[in-house]
């Protein structure tokens, strides 16, 4: 992993455009979008159609080989929608797919690659223009969605639980458990008498938090010098 040689303005420069930027390009395309949302990369999320609704707080982290695309395409009668809640965490290569309905609570994290889709979008003797089955997805609060797992139309992951990286879900997975496997099953149950800090936990304060963050990079970034910066994108060196 190459350091960081930005000197400190840099760094909080980058950040304000890319707040920027999900303010002008992003936001018009959403239904909304809540206080806090922090976009990684933003111009490597691909929304299209809609009502898209992302809620507060909420962290999207997209990079060049793994964009994240928000989708709502339908040709039911009411169309599609999706609803993320407060305090998730999405990450690269997510993508959530909508012919009708996707809804995500609060704190859900989607790993790296992640498929979320409400549709088969075509028939088994119908593959013209179809979304084909269709029924709603519901992701419950606390929820994580490991690395490359698929969720499949009309399941209803419950709060808490856990999908193991690669699971393919087609059946509804209850509160409180971890399921892995294709297809995916309940392997173990969450022990009741241990709490559970959410994201939402994590980001109370988010003010307080932001300050936190940024007195480390500070202090990070505290002997970074602008000719170094230079120096390190033009001859790069062992150790960069």
């Amino acid at each position: 992993m190459r350091k960081d040689h930005r000197p400190y303005i840099i760094k909080r420069l980058d950040l304000g455009f890319q707040r920027w930027y999900a303010n002008y390009f992003l936001r018009p395309q959403l239904k909304s979008l809540g206080e806090g949302c922090h976009f990684m990369k933003p111009w490597f999320v691909e929304i299209f159609g809609g009502p898209i609704a992302v809620g507060a707080y909420t962290h999207i982290i997209a990079t060049p080989d793994r964009r994240v695309r928000l989708t709502v395409w339908s040709t039911l009668e009411g169309g599609g929608r999706i609803e993320i809640g407060n305090y998730c965490l999405v990450c690269p290569g997510v993508r959530l797919s909508a012919g009708s309905e996707i809804v995500i609570g609060d704190s859900v994290m989607l790993a790296q690659g992640a498929f979320v889709t409400d549709s088969d979008w075509h028939g088994l003797y119908d593959r013209s223009l179809s979304v084909g089955q269709s029924a709603p997805v519901r992701i419950g609060r606390n929820a994580w969605i490991g690395d490359s797992a698929i969720v499949a139309k009309g399941v209803t992951i419950g709060e808490n639980s856990i999908i193991g990286a690669g699971a393919v879900v087609i059946r509804d997975i209850p509160p409180n458990v971890v399921a892995v496997g294709n297809p995916a099953t309940v392997i173990k149950e969450l022990d009741p008498e241990r709490s559970i800090k959410t994201r939402g936990d994590w980001m109370a304060d988010p003010q307080a938090l932001a300050a936190q963050f940024a007195e480390i990079d500070r202090d990070a970034m505290k002997n970074n010098t602008w000719l170094g910066w230079l120096r390190s994108m033009i001859r790069p060196v062992k150790g960069d």
